[in-house]
């Protein structure tokens, strides 16, 4: 028996459709570094997405599911092409602009895009890669940006490749577009991981996925935002589709405050003090920036009440901090194979402020749309019990099921990353509880095995940035003699600090068992960082492997 209910299709065309109508004066502002930032409205943006759109399909020949590259910041031009390339039928595809050249090179020849979509800002890092990318054929600059070294690369490509300016382009356009309608299953957009094993992955989205997506990002359990609200939205809008966000606004109305290229501690805390969100979204290293900036220069953070943090583990002592600024910090667990939103730390209901911090710490409880389990080694599913610790596998409607195997080729559905019933391994290592709260300790490359023993990198990391002196803290497995592994500890003390090691294990002493204590420390000037924001574990192994840290043994 069928239901008699109507079948209509969940795509990106249907959340453009209705932010631009029922929440036509909601915003996208964009950070301009002067004084008065961009401002547009959901209906404005809206009507240049449909130009955008003429313009890809009348101007530029774009047809069927091409595809079409973004290098852009976070704003306004970035978000009209989130709604225009997949409601036209067309495949978003977003570039992390912080890749090396040669992973960019690959991830655009591997997806074929034919236009990219560039920041003028961003040219010199595409200007050098376009004799390496056949398939490009339009470049469209939006934005300020030396425009001279773009037209001395185009003229090398001998006709294959045109330059097109955005507001040229859409201007004088239909502010209308007969939108197509679409298969909620076809892809709407794409990202890669980051590729630091191996080749970049690809992750195509379908419409359906996004809609769904963007409603548990709305959901009060979840990030809980209202047409009252407005977002200072940092996550990178190349970075899984800015966690939801452009989409999940244009669901409720709630308003975007894009930093465009502004993304240093300053014109962060400047943001916030003057167009006042009540949210912002962004990777644990953002804030900690923040809370240095506004430490050494007061600024106005009152209006923003809650912060979504995620990427990585979010320390206890920045939690603390930002408690005491009136500024709640959320975690969220995800990754892009998840769209992302997996986990939203929200404690029950009807906790005091000290009952609630063993939630907050977590990485969050499972929404409707998401199913887990842990495995162990053995493949044996383990119980909810928040002491059995297993590699957690998802499934769900927005959860990837295989990977973009390239043009007329089949999907990637890798051993080592789908289990033969389905699920995605996340290669993430961690417990339940018996309520569904996610507290992750490792990634499964990070674990420490030390004498048949596990321990957990992000629980010495966490324990070693609760110390006043400490700015960053990084661990990693080494390999020992006596043990197979040990930890290696590498820090960054804030400016004027001068902790010694003794101090910093004594610190320690208590807060782990005292066989997890490092005897190797190494004080560093920074962590090296991934492509979005997480400490680059295999860097710091190198550099240790290849004798350039200075590491002394307690």
């Amino acid at each position: 028996m069928l239901s008699t209910m109507q079948d209509v299709p969940l795509t990106v065309t249907r959340i453009l459709h209705h932010g631009m109508t029922i929440h036509a004066k909601s915003q996208v502002t964009t950070w301009t570094g002067e004084s008065e930032p961009q401002r547009r409205s959901f209906a404005e943006v809206g009507a240049r997405a449909a130009q955008l759109a003429g313009a890809l399909r009348d101007e530029l020949g774009v047809t069927g599911d091409e595809r079409i590259a973004t290098l852009m910041w976070n704003n306004s031009e970035h978000v009209e092409a989130y709604f225009a390339i997949p409601s036209m039928g067309a495949v978003l595809h977003t570039l992390n602009l912080r890749l090396p050249p040669e992973q960019l090179v690959w991830i655009v020849n591997h997806a074929a895009d034919r236009v990219v979509l560039a920041n003028g800002s961003l040219l010199p890092l595409l200007v050098p890669l376009l004799p390496h990318l056949p398939t490009i054929e339009h470049v469209v600059v939006s934005g300020p940006g030396d425009r001279g070294p773009l037209a001395e690369a185009v003229a090398a490509t001998d006709g294959r490749v045109r330059v097109h300016e955005y507001e040229d382009l859409i201007a004088g356009r239909p502010t209308t577009y007969d939108w197509p309608e679409l298969d909620e299953r076809t892809a709407a957009a794409m990202c890669y991981t980051s590729g630091t094993t191996g080749d970049p992955k690809g992750v195509v989205y379908s419409h359906r996925s996004i809609y769904l997506h963007s409603m548990q990002v709305n959901m009060a359990e979840s990030m809980g935002l209202t047409d009252k609200d407005t977002t200072l939205v940092v996550v990178p809008q190349f970075h899984v589709n800015a966690w939801g966000l452009p989409h999940a606004t244009f669901m409720t109305g709630i308003s975007m405050l894009m930093p465009d290229r502004f993304l240093q501690p300053a014109p962060l805390a400047d943001m916030i003090e003057r167009e006042k969100p009540s949210h912002a979204a962004a990777v644990p290293t953002i804030w900690q920036g923040l809370l240095a900036e506004v430490t050494a220069k007061p600024r106005d953070l009152s209006s923003m009440v809650r912060v979504t943090i995620g990427g990585s583990a979010c320390p206890p002592a920045l939690m603390e901090a930002y408690d005491k600024l009136g500024v709640r910090l959320c975690h969220a667990w995800g990754m892009t194979e998840t769209s992302p939103l997996g986990t939203t730390s929200n404690p029950p209901a009807g906790l005091t402020a000290e009952k609630e911090w063993p939630y907050r710490v977590t990485q969050g409880r499972f929404p409707v749309g998401v199913e887990a389990r842990l495995t162990g080694p053995g493949g044996d599913t383990l119980p909810w019990d928040n002491e059995s610790a297993g590699e957690l596998e998802v499934r769900g409607a927005w959860i990837a099921a295989a990977y973009y195997g390239g043009a007329d080729a089949e999907p990637l559905r890798p051993e080592d990353k789908f289990s033969e019933d389905g699920w995605l391994k996340t290669g993430d290592v961690g417990v339940i509880s018996p309520d569904g709260y996610l507290t992750l300790t490792d990634r499964a490359k990070d674990v420490i095995k030390s004498g048949g023993e596990w321990i957990s990198s992000v629980e010495l990391e966490n324990a070693l940035m609760g110390h006043p002196d400490v700015a960053e803290a990084a661990v990693v497995a080494v390999p020992d003699d006596k043990w197979g592994e040990r930890p290696l500890a590498t820090v960054v003390l804030k400016v004027g600090a001068s902790a010694d090691y003794e101090s910093l294990k004594t610190f320690l002493a208590g807060k782990v068992a005292k066989w997890q204590l490092p005897e190797r420390w190494s004080v560093v000037d920074s962590v090296p960082k991934t492509s979005v924001g997480k400490f680059d574990k295999k860097v710091i192994r190198k550099r240790y492997a290849d004798g350039e840290l200075d590491v002394t043994r307690l």
